[in-house]
């Protein structure tokens, strides 16, 4: 069975570590660094036939994001990225070397934290959407528009005074996708570490202001995705694979 290298992340140091049997595919493959200079492509084994992506296979990789960050800053690798051999990992490491050089001072010393904000009483923001309609469009396809619009004009409304609130002590922040009408917010803090009390602080503060209408989600600190995630571009000879949902 030919076997290929699985790529999590770069980090930037030249020293070989082993992070442990904790490798994709449940076989117990090392955790291990292949390094060009000062530079480092985490990887373990993978066969080249034999691929399934599924819950289990995403739990592993973030799985070893979470170790490697607990040491070093990193740039996570799209996942199921699989390389056939060492020396493509090194060619990676050696055309790109300035961009991800660049890319971990960039992120060195800073965390991302996600933050989702959800509506606690769906009936009242309704209510109160309606109330903005007036009584003659609430009926009908355009009173359906209407409702539509307002609560999203709502939703925009409390996104904008929820970043006013926590922009200032972070770097960067994104916005992702919204999922559902109960989901107001569903964003990306970097923050420096240095400030991560601060920004704790300041959700803290404003999830006990909004206790009553919003019901805050926080988590972190999480592997830089929103940020930077590399993809390996197939004429190095790496390259997402075709894999199958499970």
């Amino acid at each position: 069975m030919a076997e290929g290298l699985y790529v999590y992340c770069v980090i930037g140091t030249g020293e070989a570590r082993n992070f442990g049997p904790f490798g994709i595919g449940g076989r117990g493959d090392i955790v291990t660094t292949l390094s060009y200079r000062d530079l480092s492509a985490v990887v373990s084994s993978i066969p080249m036939d034999k691929y399934v992506v599924g819950r289990d296979a995403l739990l592993s990789h973030e799985k070893v994001l979470e170790k490697v960050m607990a040491e070093y800053p990193l740039l996570p690798v799209r996942f199921y990225t699989i390389a056939p051999n060492a020396e493509e990992v090194r060619s990676l490491l050696r055309t790109r070397y300035n961009e991800l050089k660049q890319l971990l001072r960039q992120l060195d010393g800073k965390v991302e934290l996600g933050l989702k904000a959800i509506w606690r009483d769906m009936n009242e923001v309704f209510k109160r959407v309606a109330e903005a309609v007036p009584e003659e469009r609430r009926l009908g396809v355009a009173g359906a528009a209407g409702l539509r619009q307002g609560l999203e004009e709502k939703k925009a409304q409390m996104r904008q005074l929820l970043l006013a609130a926590l922009k200032s002590a972070a770097v960067d922040f994104r916005l992702n996708k919204t999922y559902g009408d109960d989901m107001v917010m569903n964003a990306a803090f970097l923050v420096d570490r240095r400030r991560e009390k601060e920004f704790d602080a300041l959700v803290a503060q404003v999830g006990a202001s909004l206790a009553k209408t919003i019901e805050l989600k926080y988590v972190g600190p999480v592997p830089p995705y929103s940020f930077v995630n590399i993809v390996i571009r197939g004429d190095l000879g790496l390259a997402e694979m075709g894999a199958k949902e499970r």
